[in-house]
């Protein structure tokens, strides 16, 4: 058994949904992993992780001002605001998505569907530097 840690850094620029597949499926090749499980952890409350389609822009932007109707920033509505109006409004959308993702790993490839990219979905109004753990565990 073998276990392997990579720590990847993005910078965001605001809220956005933020592709990192390739940087995920670079580090799988460059390890050679064969076969496992690769968890994937955010280490912050107001971003989140998301496997989500890949093909077409609109989907990202439909996903986005769902959210944002869903869950507005108006500060009326909340209690926790001392960070400004996309505060409490960050907190729950990363509550309704995730901070963890496992996937499979099999013959060294990702088994993502043909369509699916992994994604940093941001919640913040403001530039971030975000923390994603890639965790693997297998042979």
């Amino acid at each position: 058994m073998r276990q392997e840690f990579f720590d990847l850094q993005i910078q965001t620029k605001g809220q956005k949904l933020y592709d990192f597949t390739e940087k995920t499926i670079r580090w799988i090749k460059e390890k050679k992993f064969n076969e496992g499980i690769l968890n994937l952890s955010i280490q912050h409350t107001s971003a989140s992780l998301v496997v989500q389609e890949n093909a077409d822009s609109d989907v990202k932007k439909d996903l986005l001002n769902y959210f944002d109707k869903l869950v507005p920033m108006d500060n009326k509505l909340y209690t926790h605001t001392i960070e400004g109006k996309d505060d409490m409004p960050s907190h729950i959308k990363s509550a309704l998505t995730n901070s963890q993702i496992s996937l499979s790993i099999r013959k060294n490839e990702l088994l993502l569907g043909t369509w699916q990219g992994l994604y940093l979905f941001e919640h913040r109004i403001h530039p971030k530097k975000r923390r994603i753990i890639h965790h693997y565990i297998g042979e």
